[in-house]
């Protein structure tokens, strides 16, 4: 979901329209519990914190400045207060420290985190290519996700080698600026700081 959508819901919200946050629970619930589940290891309790989680982020909405995306600033919510939970249950059982029972779920949540990253990346760039041109989707397609050489890629689209080159670098030309225009600003710097 882009940071733009999820902004117009947010708007309503805040001006009233309390409806369109179902719009933004339906989009984020099964990743908040899945948040959830993971940490807590039991279906009841997630499912509670997960509606709680959703209290929270309503009563809190206001307070969205939107410096990240709206995702990000409601999975903190989820996981803290997961860990909310979690520490009540230690002080009322005696049980092992947050620290040494959150370790693995904290490297765990980052390996959700980046999953679900890379597959929001993935979705916005196939939005991108698909603006694009037939010819010039398919030449990108293949040689970054099929990983064709430029000698397969001719023979496929019926062009000479040097002639794939051009317009793979036509494409790829095209394909930045629509990017550029289509993408949050901060998926771009995130590619641009890991591309150094």
């Amino acid at each position: 979901m882009s940071k733009v959508e999820d902004q117009i819901y947010i708007n309503k919200v805040l001006n009233g329209d309390v409806s369109s946050f179902s719009i933004l629970v339906d989009r984020y619930k099964d990743l908040i519990f899945t948040i959830a589940i993971r940490i807590l290891k039991n279906k009841e309790e997630a499912e509670e914190v997960s509606q709680d989680v959703f209290v929270k982020i309503f009563k809190s909405l206001s307070k969205f400045k939107g410096d990240s995306k709206f995702s990000t600033w409601i999975y903190k919510i989820a996981y803290n207060t997961c860990l909310d939970v979690l520490k009540k249950y230690n002080r009322q059982n005696n049980f092992i420290p947050i620290e040494e029972h959150t370790e693995t779920q904290l490297i765990e949540l980052e390996s959700i985190f980046d999953t679900l990253v890379l597959k929001e990346q993935q979705i916005s760039i196939q939005k991108c290519l698909n603006l694009l041109p037939y010819e010039e989707s398919i030449l990108l397609t293949l040689y970054y996700y099929e990983d064709q050489s430029l000698e397969e890629i001719s023979k496929v689209l019926n062009i000479n080698q040097n002639n794939a080159k051009v317009k793979l670098f036509r494409s790829r030309k095209k394909l930045e600026n629509i990017l550029r225009a289509q993408l949050p600003t901060e998926i771009i710097e995130n590619y641009e700081r890991s591309a150094k």
